[in-house]
């Protein structure tokens, strides 16, 4: 593509909406990843969004259920969730009810695992191989492939429909710093989902990010919200 045209075609991709307007394109049924650990790294202003809508039946893949009254939780709470693909889920008490009950679905997985099976989804791994697991309830229904002698379990990877992260500086293209631990599954999930939704903490005009500094690179976000940007 000739260099003007390129210049064209991002000024005509303006990714800029408003809260109301990105959740509206989230559906009954989808599968969403959302970045954060116990909420540091969650965009919580997206969720209190979707807290707004008709939207149920959610497949939530993240690192923990949150706590009852802020991010995930809220969601698991509101009756939002159908499935949950996490870690742990010992913050969230009202979680753990709605497992007992039945009224849950919660797959747990190991944190190392969930990782890097986001990773493959996002990297288009057909999958990979752990010892974590084996002997015990994670290995129930998984191939165990041996290597050299060594049992490993094979992880397929995970993909979704959509991924909430939270940048902290983003910039109008999309693309995405983030700070300290904040940035734990948010760069992993923004390559596996099929539409990515960033909430920007700080948004700044292109190129006034360093790019040595950008983790998340404009091509993976489709949408920004939040900074002056609704």
């Amino acid at each position: 593509m000739h260099a003007n045209n390129l210049r064209r075609e991002f000024r005509m991709k303006n990714k800029l909406v408003s809260y109301s307007d990105a959740v509206s394109k989230i559906h009954d049924g989808a599968t969403i990843m959302v970045g954060g650990f116990m909420n540091v790294g969650t965009p919580v202003d997206i969720i209190e969004e979707m807290l707004k809508t008709d939207v149920k039946n959610l497949t939530i893949i993240c690192n923990d259920a949150g706590y009852p009254d802020t991010g995930v939780g809220k969601l698991i709470n509101a009756g939002k969730v159908d499935t949950l693909i996490a870690t742990h889920i010992g913050l969230n008490p009202v979680a753990g009810k709605l497992m007992g009950e039945e009224k849950l679905k919660v797959e747990l997985v190991p944190q190392g695992t969930l990782a890097e099976q986001i990773r493959a989804g996002g990297f288009g791994l057909g999958g990979f191989l752990t010892q974590t697991g084996i002997g015990t309830m994670v290995q129930e229904g998984k191939d165990v492939i041996t290597v050299d002698g060594v049992d490993y379990l094979l992880e397929k990877p995970l993909k979704a429909d959509f991924a909430l992260i939270l940048g902290e500086t983003v910039d109008k293209r999309g693309n995405t710093e983030y700070s300290k631990t904040t940035r734990n599954f948010n760069p992993l999930m923004a390559t596996a989902a099929d539409t990515v939704l960033v909430q920007a903490k700080n948004l700044v005009e292109i190129g006034e990010l360093d790019p040595e500094n950008v983790v998340t690179p404009h091509v993976f976000v489709d949408y920004i919200v939040g900074g002056d940007a609704s």
